[in-house]
């Protein structure tokens, strides 16, 4: 069992920047590849980012791509999301999950203004 605590979020205004993290339990977190996901009401569900079980590899879909970087620190099983250059575009609930979707964060709330 896996269990993810999203923190972080917050209002910013466009241009700025925030930095989410997500605090994993579970004894397996080092073998899951995890990623942030973004949900905008009335819209699905939207992956945003992807990063291996090692770290080693990182996927950012555009229009993410340059302005957002997904990192992981195994020893301390926490997942980060550092967003810059913010637009009011990226407003939403963010949620880290593996990448597989067995298990999600609560998700927190990123308000770009």
């Amino acid at each position: 069992q896996v269990q993810l605590v999203e923190s972080g979020g917050g209002s910013v205004q466009a241009g700025g920047s925030l930095r989410l993290s997500c605090a994993s339990s579970g004894s397996i977190y080092g073998t899951l590849c995890m990623g942030w996901v973004r949900q905008v009401p009335g819209k699905e569900r939207e992956g945003v980012t992807s990063i291996g079980s090692d770290g080693s590899s990182q996927y950012v879909k555009e229009p993410w791509k340059g302005r957002f970087t997904i990192s992981r620190d195994n020893a301390k099983t926490t997942l980060y999301l550092q967003m810059n250059t913010l637009k009011t575009e990226d407003t939403g609930v963010y949620y880290c999950a593996t990448v597989r979707g067995e298990y999600w964060g609560q998700g927190t709330q990123v308000t770009v203004s």
